[in-house]
């Protein structure tokens, strides 16, 4: 999948305007999930992706610990959203993400992730193919 086809499907499934407010998203939700992951790990969440996108990944400053709230926050802040009632939408925005990001990564590589992540994390993976178990 290439960087249209990526950004087309995120701003149809987010109900989006326009590529602008996909590629906040994208970068909003890789960048957060990126300094969640350890580093290998974000690389290896990287490598399927196109390259415009991939880099939210790779630059991020990994292995940082912090809660899905505060994942959500980092997300909606980064989005430029700046109203408390916002956490839903940047929750659902990650969450649809993650999801195609999971449909472009290599079978497994999801559940890698997965594996890094606290039980709280979960919420994250709601729209994935692979249901929480």
């Amino acid at each position: 999948m290439n960087f249209d086809e990526f950004t087309g499907h995120v701003q149809n499934r987010l109900e989006l305007a326009n590529t602008g407010e996909s590629v906040r998203a994208v970068r909003a939700t890789l960048t957060t999930l990126g300094e969640r992951l350890q580093e290998g790990e974000a690389e290896d969440l990287a490598g399927p992706l196109p390259m415009e996108i991939d880099r939210y990944l790779l630059e991020a400053d990994s292995g940082q610990r912090f809660g899905f709230d505060e994942f959500v926050n980092r997300v909606a802040e980064r989005e430029g959203m700046t109203d408390p009632d916002d956490a839903a939408d940047a929750a659902f925005h990650a969450q649809a993400i993650v999801a195609l990001v999971d449909e472009v990564a290599p079978a497994g590589e999801m559940e890698d992730v997965r594996a890094q992540l606290p039980e709280e994390y979960e919420r994250l993976f709601e729209l994935t193919d692979g249901q929480p178990e």
